[in-house]
Order: C-alpha cells, then sequence, then structure tokens
C-alpha cells in the first residue's frame, strides 16, 4: 500500500500550482483544465474499443427513418393501425428488442410495460401508455442496474395534436436508436451487471412512461447506480448554421431532486452542492467516454436541464437515482416541436430526418456504451461511505462498507481543493474499509472509488460526516 502524503508534501505541491498559475496567466491555465484528463481518467480497454467498433451509423439511421414511418407517434395518436401512429411504433420497437434478445442466449429479456393514464396535464382521457423495455442481466452482480432510454412519442406546434405528422427524427428518434443500437451490441456479451434498455412513451405529455419505470424500479427496490436518457443527440448544427459534431451535453443536476429538509442542513453545513451522486456520474462519463475512442467531447453541464425544459432523467432524480441526460451541442429550434411547413421566406420546420447527422448520433452512442459498460463491468459505487468527525484533528479518517463483488481487488481514495471541477489527486489504499490521510477535511473535498482485478474503477462516492 501507498502510504499517505503529509500536510507538508501537499501544501508543497499545492503552492507549485498556484505558482505556475500565476506564471501562465489564468486564462491560458483554465484552458489547460478544461482539455486535460482528470486524475481518475480510465482508459478505455481493448473489450471496450472492440464494443465501440460495433456501432453503426447505418443501423441508426434506419432506426430512426423506420420511426417517422409511422406518420404521428403521439402519446394520444391510435393505438391499433399495423402502419400509423404509437401503437403501430410500440410494436415494431418490441419486435426488434426481440430480435436483439435473441443473440443473448436467454440472458435478455423484453417486455411491454403498460399502464393506464388517468385524466391529468396533457392527458384529456384515460390513455394507455406502454415503455418497450428490454433487461441483460447481469452475470455477477445481476441486483445492480443501470438504464438507458429515450422516448418514441413525438408532437408537432400543438402538444395536443395526435393527428398531425409529427416525424420526430430528432426528437426524439434518435435517442431511441441509441438505446436500440446498445441493446444489439450488448446483447451478446455478458455484463457483470444489468443494463435496461427503455424506449419510453408519453415524455411530450409529461414524462409519463419514463415515471411509470423508474417507480416500478423503486417498487421493486431495485439498485440502479446510473441512469442516462437520450433526448435530442441527432444533430450537431444550431440555429445558424455553426457545426459542433464531436461535443456531446451531459445535463447532470447538484442539490438532489430527492433531497430530505435533513439531508439539506447536512450540505449546507459542509458544503457538497457539486458532489451529488449524478455529479459523480457525470465525472465518471468524462472519465471514461471523454477520449480518442468515442471521438467524443463529453461537456458536463451543471444544471438539471435547459430552460423551460425537462427529460425522462427527471423522474428517475426524484425517487433518488443518479441520472442525467445526453443532448445535442446547440438546438435548433425549427426542426423540433414544429409543424410540418414551408414558410414565406422558403425555409423548413419539422423534424425531419433530413436535418439529422447519423455520424454525429453514432458517436453519442459511444459515449453512451463507453459509460454504460464500464459501470456494468466495475465495481458498484461504494456505499456507506463516510467522513468521522468526533475528533477536532488536521488529519480525515475515511470508512466505507466492502463491496460484494467476487474480482474486487481495493478501493482509491480521492481529493480535491474544493474549488476544483475535477478529483485531482488519487491514492490507492488497497482492500480496506478505513483509511487516514493526513489532510485536513475542512480544506478539501475526499471521496472513495473502487477498483477491481482488472483495473476498471467505480464512480466516486462523497461521505457523508458521522461525529
Amino acid at each position: 500500500m501507498r502510504p499517505s502524503p503529509t500536510r507538508r508534501t501537499v501544501l508543497t505541491a499545492t503552492a507549485a500550482g498556484a505558482a505556475a498559475l500565476t506564471a501562465t496567466g489564468t486564462a491560458e491555465a483554465a484552458d489547460t483544465s478544461a482539455t486535460r484528463p482528470p486524475a481518475t481518467a480510465q482508459r478505455p480497454g481493448r473489450e471496450l474499443r472492440a464494443l465501440l467498433r460495433e456501432i453503426d451509423p447505418a443501423r441508426i439511421e434506419a432506426t430512426v427513418r423506420e420511426l417517422v414511418s409511422f406518420g404521428t407517434r403521439h402519446t394520444l395518436s391510435v393505438q391499433d393501425d399495423p402502419a400509423r401512429g404509437i401503437g403501430a411504433a410500440r410494436d415494431w420497437l418490441l419486435a426488434e428488442l426481440n430480435s436483439r434478445a435473441a443473440a443473448s442466449g436467454g440472458r435478455m429479456t423484453v417486455e411491454l410495460q403498460s399502464y393506464v393514464q388517468e385524466p391529468a396535464p396533457r392527458i384529456p382521457t384515460p390513455t394507455k401508455i406502454t415503455n418497450v423495455v428490454a433487461t441483460l442481466r447481469g452475470s455477477v452482480t445481476p441486483e445492480r442496474v443501470y438504464v438507458v432510454s429515450g422516448h418514441y412519442d413525438s408532437r408537432v406546434t400543438d402538444v395536443m395534436d395526435a393527428t398531425s405528422d409529427a416525424p420526430g427524427a430528432d426528437d426524439d428518434a434518435s435517442g431511441v436508436a441509441v438505446v436500440l443500437e446498445l441493446a444489439r451490441v450488448m446483447a451478446k456479451r455478458r455484463p457483470a451487471s444489468t443494463i435496461v434498455f427503455a424506449a419510453v412513451a408519453g415524455e411530450e405529455q409529461g414524462l409519463y412512461g419514463s415515471a411509470h419505470l423508474a417507480q416500478q424500479l423503486k417498487a421493486a427496490g431495485a439498485d440502479v447506480q446510473g441512469m442516462f436518457t437520450n433526448d435530442i443527440v441527432g444533430s450537431a448544427t444550431a440555429d445558424d448554421g455553426t457545426r459542433d459534431p464531436y461535443t456531446v451535453r451531459l445535463f447532470t443536476e447538484g442539490v438532489p431532486s430527492s433531497e430530505t429538509p435533513e439531508q439539506a442542513a447536512l450540505r449546507r453545513s459542509v458544503g457538497g452542492e457539486n458532489d451529488s451522486a449524478t455529479r459523480q456520474l457525470a465525472r465518471f462519463v468524462r472519465d471514461v467516454a471523454d477520449n480518442d475512442a468515442t471521438g467524443m467531447r463529453v461537456r458536463v453541464i451543471h444544471r438539471r436541464d435547459r430552460y423551460l425544459r425537462g427529460g425522462d432523467h427527471i423522474p428517475f432524480l426524484e425517487r433518488g437515482y443518479p441520472a442525467a441526460r445526453f443532448t445535442e451541442p446547440a438546438e435548433d429550434f425549427a426542426h423540433q416541436h414544429q409543424d410540418v411547413r414551408v414558410d414565406d421566406s422558403g425555409k423548413q420546420y419539422g423534424d425531419l430526418p433530413e436535418f439529422c447527422d447519423f455520424a454525429f448520433t453514432a458517436r453519442v452512442a459511444k459515449v453512451n456504451a463507453a459509460a454504460l459498460w464500464t459501470l456494468a463491468q466495475a465495481p458498484g459505487t461504494p456505499k456507506n461511505a463516510r467522513i468521522i468527525t468526533s475528533n477536532l484533528t488536521n488529519s480525515t479518517l475515511l470508512t466505507w462498507q466492502r463491496g460484494p463483488e467476487p474480482d474486487l481487488a481495493g478501493y482509491e481514495v480521492v481529493w480535491r481543493e474544493t474549488t476544483a471541477p475535477e478529483w485531482t489527486h488519487v491514492l490507492p489504499v488497497g482492500d480496506a474499509t478505513s483509511h487516514e490521510v493526513d489532510l485536513s477535511k475542512d480544506n478539501v473535498f475526499f471521496g472513495v472509488r473502487a477498483v477491481n482485478r482488472s483495473g476498471l474503477r467505480s464512480p466516486v462516492a462523497f461521505p457523508s460526516p458521522q461525529s
């Protein structure tokens, strides 16, 4: 085991860093910190690189065009027409996921998860809402679950218009195409933990399908340690024509939506607004998916979602699950939530496939795949991480619960300055359940992550104070 650093060595390093900042200038230093991989970054291995090479832009395009072909997929549209409406899209998605499950050797199961939504905002009459869900059961720790989703319903300008053509190519056939492609490449593999691939309905009417999925998982006591929704991931072109084809945004909340008054009081007393489980999940995504294997930059946005908008990760956040939203780098609002039309100037409106960039969506799928596969193969996030506060000392004692993974190799303590966005120091501490660091808990933020024998690391657990 590597010995803990002393206060003297850390203070010396911190002073050197401050001197370098002064010498280089703040603008240059800020740019370097934004592009340099975090200290916790994990390079993709051979297995992951092979998986990412299988993701196919042509298959993603085919999925988007097939979903558009159903005319409208509005939640209130017809459900018993074999060629048009949300029912036809539902049945096609079921067949597609069943075809992927056929390659899994029985490890993947597919279901229609339906319920009747009683009248509610944007739901004028009782309406059946159906999620199409494929579950790839983990082979080692199946009780640990990760979820990836896209919504297959669509809309036009009037959110209650259930009959007009609503192609929904970018919003959100693109996200559903990511889910189907991930299911295809992962079905023939054996993840250690369980991955759920979901095409949900009712998003445009009020996140109804994802709320039902999240509640079903919560009622079952599922240990969901990460959830991603892909919503509007079909284009890299903004409304002014500028393009950013190698960036994807990841929206992540800080203060948890599920926080209790007691938890809020504790957070205010010690900090941690930037250290929710969702923020740790976002750091993990950057650690494993912002690299040459995906060809993408993950731009983490410290917001739950965009202004005036919301996505299918929110019901998961409200139930205490870490969840985040992938979205293209800059949206073109003429091609979402719009009637299909050409205005007097000749400008085309509507969410049509011709405005999608399928190579870009394939790279977004690679980011998802890198995150999900590494999460499923790595140890779980350490549970019951604590920072002991019973004594006033200038050192820090951390404790945590040992995980159940049979290939668990040990743990690492990480820390950073309270003003730093990323973890900057990593200290291996062996197969232990506690470690004391000769640094003051008052001055830095600490975390703990698990490591397995293959060298894969878990997301960081942010410790709660324990007196």
